[in-house]
């Protein structure tokens, strides 16, 4: 299936999340009607996680220890024996916290001092979106989203084409 860069749904949650961003963009995929939360669809597609995203994460973990930022793993390190019903706001999965959490859309997130980033999941009975928003808090979240950027850009529509069930 094919993922189109598109806006951040206007009656998304993380579209309240907009002002003052850094960098925003949003990823919306056509999917045949399911059952799935937006916890649910998330989780799924992170265990689907390209292997070459997860090197390119464990890379990424190496060289920002050197600046002293966090370790934050893979992004299918999640439980698969936890379900999605288990989880609530403040849980960590995987890389990110919970932030929101509603049938329809899950907002995950983390910070660090260089920067605060949130991830949205936001279902449709037809349409899956995946948006960020990233605040930059100094010149080290520029510099790191100079680089992070572009390849964002290629790991959520590759992530999203990876997950066969959307």
């Amino acid at each position: 299936m094919t993922t189109t860069a598109t806006t951040i749904p206007q009656q998304s949650e993380i579209a309240q999340r907009l002002p003052g961003a850094d960098f925003h963009d949003c990823y919306t995929m056509d999917t045949q009607p399911n059952q799935l939360s937006a916890l649910e669809t998330y989780l799924k597609v992170a265990a689907t996680t390209p292997r070459w995203v997860n090197l390119a994460m464990a890379l990424r973990n190496r060289i920002v220890k050197l600046f002293g930022l966090k370790d934050l793993g893979l992004l299918s390190a999640i439980d698969p024996a936890k379900p999605a019903s288990a989880y609530q706001v403040g849980d960590r999965v995987g890389i990110f916290r919970i932030r929101y959490l509603s049938e329809q859309e899950v907002i995950l997130g983390d910070a660090d001092k260089h920067l605060r980033v949130e991830l949205s999941v936001c279902k449709t009975p037809h349409q899956v979106s995946v948006s960020t928003v990233v605040h930059i808090h100094n010149a080290l979240g520029r510099i790191y989203m100079f680089f992070v950027a572009p390849a964002h850009r290629r790991i959520v529509p590759a992530t999203m084409r990876k997950a066969s069930f959307l």
